[in-house]
């Protein structure tokens, strides 16, 4: 269900943060790891008292008959204590597919579970118009509470993190959420989205895929092709990271192949780039239009 250029800008935003320049776990900005995309257990939540979410909600609107079935697929990473350090173990859930107009009269609620977190995905539909649905996908942390006091970096043990789903429909469309059309504004309108933006994904001008992530994206969101790899930052600062990494001291890059195998990798791919990769990473220049009001 997921194409080539969904599944690379799913994993971009699976790792979005996950450990950011220079990549050592000493560094101050990856002491708190994760601002966005977490789902933590309710009762932190609750204690908290503040902005953290236990549950996500994605609210999109699709086009189908009586055939159109959608296929949902939740994506996270599980963190786990490694040598006073988290690693994210990737895990996912998927949905079976379901007809549209069932899942109006039966929603579909599934449960999983890993060793130290779980949860559940809700789904259902509510039809509008003569082939509209409003799809609702609601994603619950339902993890105990860690020990009384705990931090939150003990508390990220028990959470989901990075969530995000993707969405596939079969004999059916979805329509846009950023710029949808005139007939169809109202009903988008009145789509309520709880930590989570959803927006078309895969080739231009395909519409039987969302991706329903924590970050805001545009419809069609792309890696750039001449990315060597992943960096964990989607700023598209590739050159300037990669320049950055290589100045590191011997002592910065032994901490970094010591504690992480992804920041390892960053690291290791980095320092094997040959001097026109970085050529290709200067600047590309993409998209311009020819306007009809030039003389």
């Amino acid at each position: 269900m997921i194409n080539d250029a969904v599944e690379k800008i799913a994993n971009a935003v699976l790792y979005e943060g996950y450990m950011l320049y220079p990549y050592r776990p000493s560094a101050v900005k990856n002491k708190q790891r994760f601002n966005f995309g977490v789902l933590y257990p309710r009762e932190y939540c609750e204690a908290q008292a503040g902005s953290d979410n236990w549950q996500m909600q994605t609210e999109c609107i699709a086009l189908g008959d009586g055939r159109a079935s959608l296929e949902v697929k939740v994506r996270f990473l599980q963190m786990i204590e490694q040598d006073v350090f988290q690693e994210g173990v990737e895990r996912e859930v998927c949905l079976p597919a379901a007809n549209l107009s069932s899942l109006e009269a039966q929603p579909l609620l599934q449960h999983f579970r890993f060793a130290g977190v779980q949860g559940e995905a809700e789904l259902q539909t509510q039809p509008f118009g003569n082939s509209g649905f409003k799809i609702t996908l609601i994603i619950r942390n339902l993890a105990g509470p860690a020990d009384a006091g705990a931090n939150r970096g003990n508390t990220l043990l028990r959470s989901l993190v990075s969530v995000h789903s993707i969405l596939h429909i079969a004999e059916g469309e979805f329509v846009s959420s950023i710029d949808p059309p005139k007939q169809f504004r109202q009903a988008v309108a009145e789509c309520h989205n709880q930590g989570t933006w959803p927006v078309l994904a895969g080739e231009q001008g395909q519409r039987d895929t969302i991706l329903s992530a924590p970050i805001i994206l545009y419809d069609y969101p792309q890696i750039a092709p001449e990315s060597a790899g992943d960096l964990f930052d989607g700023t598209e600062i590739d050159e300037i990271l990669a320049l950055r990494i290589l100045t590191l001291t011997d002592a910065e890059k032994q901490e970094v192949r010591n504690r992480d195998k992804r920041a390892r990798q960053i690291l290791e791919r980095t320092e094997l780039l040959p001097p026109e990769h970085f050529q290709k990473l200067h600047g590309a220049l993409r998209g311009l239009r020819a306007n009809p009001e030039a003389r």
